[in-house]
């Protein structure tokens, strides 16, 4: 500790005695200290420390009107968890210990004993500079707090409970440490996350379109989204169930906390529970580290159960317990976990069909159903297609780097008359294909639609046997192409990218017609 730091403490003489006032001046100013002050008001004092912080007041306790014990209770009052620095001054053995339990630090007796006063003035004010260094430097601390410990203990018994108060401070920052390291480990996984979510492709863009159909849709998203309340989005796929999740959650109180999305047919159903509850180290063979669960980054925000239908019968009363109690655990740890936490959940299933066969729980299709939004198929708003292929056509230009300018009036009525079984995301592969295969600065689509249009209108008729014979054509195409990549769906030399559909439409084409792998 340098001792100018002590010398320059400030210091306030509180006492009516001028007398008093101006031996206790002269004997701090011989002492060396430079920034003592005065005063024989002790209603000034509060207002005073409050100014300039004092490290030390020396205060009378016998004053005609105010005493020190008031004055030590306005000081409490104005800072009651801080740090009061009195000196008691008493001539009376009974208000010693009265002093001490009001909150003064030490006392000296009167009449002065100027050697006394010059000890108990310098220890108190070295008691005080190690506790501001405490505050300031923390790591300087201990290193300091070892140097000047013995001289301290010699020098006076009573800082013993200094000391005390210092290991207590130590511990509190320990655990603030501890705080301030999960907030950050939380963070870490939440910009890991966002990172992920901002490199993956989203469904499509905004939902474009100028339909009653998306009309209705969007009243229905105005009237919800600012509420708390659990979204159920229902419809096939492709039709925009993900960007309505975002748009209700962009327009939520929520929107400057995480949205965090969970595709349930993308998890392997062995880790759905850890990814969306997060998991201790060594909860199972091969979890070497600790992983934040999907519903611990949401704090605060939304969570976007995508294809809800998929999720497997055992964790659905896990999910229950979150929606219902708003808490969970970690697999492999004991400790209960609060989460706020507002819930939009998705499906292209018949959930009622669902639990009929015993695959859905009743109680929890319930507690999702609070608000259920139902998208339209592209093929119900035709007069949409249009502005979505514009859109589209806008955007592959910039990605790509092609001019594409016009589309004509056969390509958009070819479009149009098309059924869309895979909606809005079929549409949008298609167009990326053809922006790619265009030549010039006109539009134009290879690709035939003939054979799937032929298969939704024999469906329509009486002639079961083809229909079944064009739906084994179609098992058979998507197996071969399956076969010729491995069975890889996704990515660049996946199936899906090969049959120009989306993986997770590839996905659901392959449940519906009982494609597995062998």
């Amino acid at each position: 500790m340098i001792a100018s730091e002590i010398l320059n403490a400030k210091i306030l003489i509180v006492d009516d005695q001028e007398a008093n006032v101006a031996l206790l001046d002269q004997l701090l100013g011989e002492a060396g200290y430079t920034a003592v002050t005065s005063t024989q008001n002790p209603a000034e004092v509060c207002a005073l420390h409050g100014d300039n912080n004092y490290d030390l007041i020396l205060l009378d306790l016998q004053m005609p009107g105010m005493d020190g014990f008031q004055v030590m209770e306005g000081l409490q009052a104005d800072n009651p968890k801080g740090y009061i620095p009195v000196l008691a001054i008493t001539a009376q053995p009974g208000h010693k210990v009265r002093a001490l339990e009001a909150g003064a630090k030490d006392f000296i007796s009167k009449p002065f004993k100027l050697v006394e006063v010059k000890t108990r003035i310098r220890n108190m004010l070295e008691v005080r500079m190690l506790y501001k260094e405490l505050q300031n430097h923390n790591k300087l601390l201990e290193q300091t707090v070892q140097e000047r410990t013995m001289d301290l203990t010699s020098a006076n018994t009573q800082l013993t409970q200094e000391i005390e108060e210092r290991k207590k401070a130590e511990k509190s920052l320990h655990k603030t440490y501890a705080e301030i390291k999960r907030l950050k480990d939380r963070l870490q996984e939440e910009n890991v996350y966002l990172r992920n979510e901002v490199d993956q492709k989203f469904n499509f863009g905004e939902i474009i379109g100028q339909s009653d159909a998306l009309s209705v849709i969007f009243s229905q998203v105005q009237q919800v989204a600012p509420m708390n309340a659990t979204v159920l989005l229902l419809g096939e796929t492709g039709t925009g169930k993900g960007v309505v999740a975002r748009a209700i959650h962009r327009s939520s109180t929520r929107k400057d906390r995480p949205l965090i999305t969970v595709n349930c047919t993308t998890l392997p159903a062995t880790l759905v529970e850890s990814e969306l509850f997060g998991r201790e180290k060594g909860a199972f063979t091969g979890s070497d580290a600790r992983q934040i669960g999907r519903f611990e980054l949401a704090d605060g925000g939304t969570i976007f159960l995508d294809e809800i239908g998929e999720m497997p019968l055992e964790l659905q009363s896990k999910l229950l317990r979150v929606i219902q109690d708003g808490e969970f655990e970690r697999l492999g740890s004991p400790r209960t976990i609060k989460t706020d936490v507002r819930i939009i959940a998705a499906t292209n299933r018949n959930l009622k069909e669902e639990i009929r066969n015993g695959k859905f729980r009743e109680d929890l299709y319930y507690r999702l159903n609070v608000f259920p939004i139902t998208l339209p198929p592209l093929r119900q708003r035709k007069e949409d297609i249009p502005l979505l292929v514009n859109h589209f056509v806008a955007e592959f230009n910039n990605k790509i780097g092609k001019k594409i300018e016009t589309v004509s009036t056969n390509t958009l009525s070819l479009l149009r008359d098309y059924h869309w079984p895979g909606n809005v995301r079929e549409l949008e592969s298609i167009i990326e294909r053809a922006v790619i295969t265009s030549q010039g600065n006109s539009l134009q689509v290879l690709d035939r639609f003939e054979a799937i249009q032929m298969t939704d209108e024999i469906a329509g008729g009486n002639d079961p046997q083809e229909v079944k014979a064009l739906a084994e054509l179609e098992h058979d195409h998507i197996r071969q192409v399956l076969q010729q990549t491995g069975w890889r769906i996704e990515g660049k030399n996946g199936a899906a990218l090969l049959l120009g559909l989306n993986p997770s439409t590839l996905r659901a084409r392959m449940r519906k017609i009982g494609i597995v792998r062998q």
